[in-house]
């Protein structure tokens, strides 16, 4: 039973529709053929079987039998009474017509198989024409995304069911294509009005420190600002870029990303609070498909975060892999344990080591979920797992220039 209910909902809806039209023919034809056989056999026992038994009880005689014909075992013989002959006239009678039921059922159900496979085709046919605008809907959905949600599929036709449908989705269309507007706008206007004044703040506090008359007092404070000023710069930089990672890409191109990782390693100090770390590479030549400065921000994310967060004379691997399935780029580092049902939280914003949400000094806990953000875009994955000596490895996969 469970395996007859896997198979029945791996099928198509089309081809469901069409077994059970089929299916409903074929049990309807069955119960009639039954109830045909039975009304069949009924008529030919009362007016054919009993009208001549009885008539040969009557008459007693040969010609009293239906075409003066004699069964085959009374021929030529002394003639039986009334009763014996009655009872093998219609003991014949009977055989023959269990015999003509016989033909008739065979042929009967030999005709419903074909008109059953007829019907099954009809149903088929029928099923695909039904289903035409919902494929409609489908394809449209599919062929869907932030840059094309201008379409819509428009169905023309009676207002019923699949038509309430379509234009249930075009409504739909209609308010994400709002909400996708509003948030670019938002995006663009934060970007100018967040940027701007943290850039004034820091222009201010750098001329004071260079202002002769300023006591030590003054300078320190302005120092002890600058670097909040920058906490802040990062944070609203980090918020933009997850809001622009997450939207759908504009630029797609084959990207090198054996070049890509390198570039980053060039901008990444490797010895964070004079604890130097030692960084192994194993690059091989991997060509991923998506937009390069995003996928720059991706690779460079996940390095600064496995040198940020290691132990002294720690180690940080790098592999780069290409294969059938795409593109992988595994990170991995050494560190403070991890427990192994935090490591998902740390993809989500804001979220560090034990749940903390409140220190920001070493960041602003947005580089893991930038890192999972353009990795969706680009139609991959990110996964973190933890390592049982201490640290992460951090795994993104990405569509190869076929796959894009």
């Amino acid at each position: 039973m469970t395996r007859a209910l896997f198979f029945w909902g791996r099928l198509g809806l089309r081809m469901r529709l069409t077994l059970l039209y089929g299916g409903l023919f074929f049990v309807a034809g069955s119960v009639l053929l039954w109830f045909t056989h039975l009304l069949t056999a009924r008529a030919l026992n009362q007016r054919f079987v009993v009208s001549v038994a009885s008539k040969v009880t009557g008459a007693g005689a040969p010609d009293a039998v239906p075409g003066g014909a004699l069964p085959d075992a009374v021929q030529g013989s002394a003639l039986p009474d009334a009763d014996m002959l009655a009872r093998r006239v219609r003991t014949d009678v009977e055989q023959g017509a269990a015999g003509v039921l016989s033909d008739v059922l065979g042929s009967s159900v030999i005709v419903m198989i074909l008109v059953g496979a007829v019907a099954v085709l009809l149903g088929y046919l029928v099923a695909d024409r039904a289903l035409r605008p919902l494929e409609r809907v489908t394809e449209t959905a599919q062929r869907l995304s932030e840059s094309t949600l201008h379409e819509r599929i428009a169905l023309s036709g009676p207002q019923d069911e699949v038509k309430r449908l379509a234009d249930t989705f075009d409504a739909m269309l209609d308010r994400l294509h709002r909400v996708f507007d509003a948030q670019r706008r938002f995006i663009a206007n934060a970007s100018h009005e967040l940027r701007t004044p943290l850039a004034v703040n820091r222009t201010v506090l750098e001329v004071s420190l260079e202002e002769p008359a300023a006591s030590e007092d003054l300078k320190a404070l302005a120092r002890a600002l600058l670097g909040t000023n920058a906490r802040h710069e990062r944070l609203i930089e980090g918020l933009l870029m997850l809001a622009q990672s997450e939207q759908e890409l504009t630029a797609r191109r084959p990207v090198d990303l054996r070049q890509v990782v390198r570039t980053a390693m060039e901008q990444i100090d490797l010895q964070p609070r004079r604890r130097k770390v030692v960084v192994h590479e194993d690059l091989c030549r991997a060509v991923a498909y998506g937009d390069p400065l995003l996928l720059e921000r991706c690779l460079f994310n996940l390095l600064e975060n496995a040198i940020k967060y290691n132990v002294r004379d720690g180690e940080v691997w790098v592999r780069l892999r290409e294969d059938e399935s795409g593109v992988s780029v595994t990170v991995e580092n050494t560190g403070t344990l991890v427990p192994p049902y935090e490591v998902d939280d740390l993809f989500e914003p804001f979220r560090r080591l034990g749940g903390d949400r409140v220190r920001s000094a070493r960041g602003a806990g947005l580089g893991l979920s930038i890192v999972r953000a353009i990795a969706v875009a680009h139609g991959g994955t990110a996964e973190a797992l933890a390592r049982p000596e201490g640290g992460l490895a951090v795994t993104v996969r990405l569509p190869g220039p076929a796959q894009g």
